[in-house]
């Protein structure tokens, strides 16, 4: 049997189906632990094996982590967007928590392809929350910005030649100069306005230093590819959690909107821009792509040979960024290789050491020089390589 849950701030819409698609149990259930206790319940009495939810990093993030801790059942997300298309491909049952919850029943049903659910956990949730809140900050600070570029366009014409921008402190703390003597209403709005710039260009720097610091512990080839920082390493790690959700570069390419969808019809044969995906991820490959355009990386190189092609900057720009998202999947799952090395090597040393001594104390007298080199830590990485950090030379 499959099921589906549409998840809200206070109720789980969940149904169960069969095989074929028939409702079984349509129902509504408390999103707090009672009500997992009886979505437990239910799953286990109709026996279902494979169920997806709507929603799963937020309101159903607590439904999600129950399921997944309990095991036995295979729980995937399924996008707003499959939901909303399953739902209007049957006209005039209009739109209800029941019937969302029995269009991702059938989804899940029906596509085999979709992700588990992204449980960022520990290490990784905590990065999220920390670049998701720098990320409220500068989009908090962006509009402050722009408001106060207005006011004080209409306050001080050509003040645009001292404060060209109101990112940096050194320009906020010109505009306050500006208006120091400035006794209208609207002058004392903008200083309000400047002051609170400066507040939050001071919390944004703080918490990218908390970023960064928390980056220096974390073991990862992200952050010496050419264009990824800390806190795009760390938005990167916060996002996929586990790179193992994504079957392969094509799908994960596909989940960051960098895959195009094909738009063919009769004699044309054509793709056209995925606006879809996870548009987070997508600025950070975005950034990371305009980042080695400007310098002199294989990224360049192979924008300049798309171009060459005949292909826009924009065209160009796309097959860039979806390279960049192939050596992202490649990075990450050789970070994953690696810590499982490391996992094994650490058991079989307990190991070694918890066995008896046969050797008389021989196996202690080895040469220092056969031994490996001992794993680097994040923090003491040396200078990236071209050949690592460049985009894969792919035509």
């Amino acid at each position: 049997m499959l099921a589906g849950i549409d998840t809200h701030k206070d109720t789980l819409a969940v149904a169960v189906i069969d095989p074929g698609g028939r409702p079984l149990v349509v129902t509504n259930l408390a999103n707090t632990e009672a009500g997992f206790d009886e979505l437990e319940a239910l799953l286990a009495e109709h026996h279902v094996d494979r169920i997806g939810i709507e929603g799963s990093g937020n309101y159903g993030r607590g439904a999600a982590v129950r399921l997944v801790l309990a095991g036995g059942i295979d729980v995937v997300e399924v996008p707003p967007s499959l939901t909303s298309r399953e739902r209007s491909s049957r006209p005039g049952q209009g739109k209800t928590d029941p019937v969302d919850a029995l269009s991702i029943a059938r989804i899940t049903a029906r596509e085999t392809s979709l992700p588990p659910v992204r449980l960022a956990v520990g290490q990784a949730a905590d990065l999220r929350a920390l670049v998701d809140y720098r990320g409220q900050l500068v989009h908090e600070r962006t509009g402050l910005a722009n408001r106060t570029h207005a006011e004080l366009h209409g306050l001080l014409p050509g003040y645009q030649a001292t404060v060209p921008r109101l990112t940096a402190p050194a320009f906020i703390n010109s505009a306050q100069q500006l208006l120091l003597d400035d006794t209208r209403v609207r002058a004392q709005l903008t200083r309000r306005r400047l002051d609170r710039l400066a507040e939050l260009t001071t919390e944004i720097k703080e918490l990218t230093a908390v970023i960064t610091a928390a980056m220096d512990t974390v073991d990862t080839g992200l952050t010496d590819l050419y264009g990824v920082g800390p806190v795009g390493a760390a938005t990167i790690l916060g996002e996929v959690a586990d790179i193992r959700r994504y079957r392969s570069r094509h799908a994960f390419a596909a989940a960051n909107g960098t895959a195009p969808i094909p738009a063919s019809s009769g004699r044309t044969s054509r793709h056209r821009l995925n606006r879809a995906g996870n548009r987070t991820l997508n600025r950070v490959l975005y950034t990371m792509a305009i980042t080695q355009i400007r310098a002199d990386t294989e990224g360049r190189a192979y924008y300049q040979r798309k171009r060459a092609e005949g292909k826009t900057s924009r065209e160009a720009l796309r097959c860039l960024k979806r390279r960049l998202s192939d050596l992202i999947y490649k990075t990450m799952h050789a970070d994953l290789a690696g810590a499982q090395r490391a996992a094994t090597g650490a058991s079989e040393t307990v190991n070694a050491a918890t066995a008896p001594d046969t050797t008389n104390g021989q196996g202690q007298l080895r040469d220092r020089a056969s031994s490996p080199n001992p794993a680097l830590r994040s923090s003491q990485k040396t200078a990236p390589t071209a050949g690592r950090n460049a985009t894969p030379d792919r035509r």
